[in-house]
């Protein structure tokens, strides 16, 4: 008679179970959540523009916004794809709380120098380039970005920024269940795997 290990079984029945649960969550209610969130921010565009908040809310992005840098304190450079490097700047605007970054434009130019002094800044909210390390970024991946203002006038100088797009908001849930469902299906074919070559060398002894 084969018998099955009790103990194993049942850690692994669990650990089977957890698996399909966490498929399950992302299928019936992360999926549907993160579909709504990004209805909302479709509709963002056409809403009336606001000041620019000085906090991170993730539900303005893509809204139309407007700012004032009094002082950029440092301009840096982010890479942009096809139009090269986009140049944030990052202002002091004398209100509490971090600093205003500002995307004034892009250039294909990695070095050269950009003079831009500041002052009243208008365009849409969008996520500032993230500075986490990927190994955070894997474990939290929904975890709140800083945002920044991308300003629908370049600075002297340089090329005009295009319009931040809501196709740069992921939504992989369905992917992440469907991965879940995966882990379980091959740890049962695992184990049972296990248990056959367990039986065949018993047999044999």
């Amino acid at each position: 008679m084969k018998r099955v290990p009790l103990v194993p079984t049942i850690v692994v029945a669990l650990a089977i179970a957890a698996m399909v649960a966490l498929g399950l969550w992302q299928l019936l209610e992360r999926k549907p959540q993160k579909e709504a969130f990004l209805a909302q921010l479709a509709a963002n565009p056409t809403r009336p523009p606001i000041a620019f908040p000085r906090f991170p809310d993730q539900a303005l992005l893509f809204r139309r916004a407007s700012a004032f840098c009094l002082e950029p304190v440092s301009i840096s450079r982010a890479g942009a794809g096809a139009a090269g490097y986009r140049v944030i700047a990052l202002c002091r605007t004398g209100a509490e709380g971090p600093g205003l970054r500002v995307q004034i434009g892009t250039t294909r130019d990695p070095v050269g120098t950009v003079a831009w002094g500041g002052g009243a800044v208008r365009g849409w909210i969008a996520h500032a380039p993230d500075a986490r390390p990927l190994i955070a970024t894997v474990a939290q991946p929904n975890a709140a970005r800083e945002l920044m203002l991308v300003t629908d006038r370049p600075a002297p100088g340089l090329a005009a920024n295009a319009p931040p797009s809501i196709e740069s908001i992921p939504n992989n849930h369905l992917a992440y269940a469907v991965q879940w469902f995966l882990f379980a299906g091959v740890a049962g074919v695992i184990y049972v795997v296990a248990l056959r070559r367990r039986w065949v060398g018993k047999k044999e002894d």
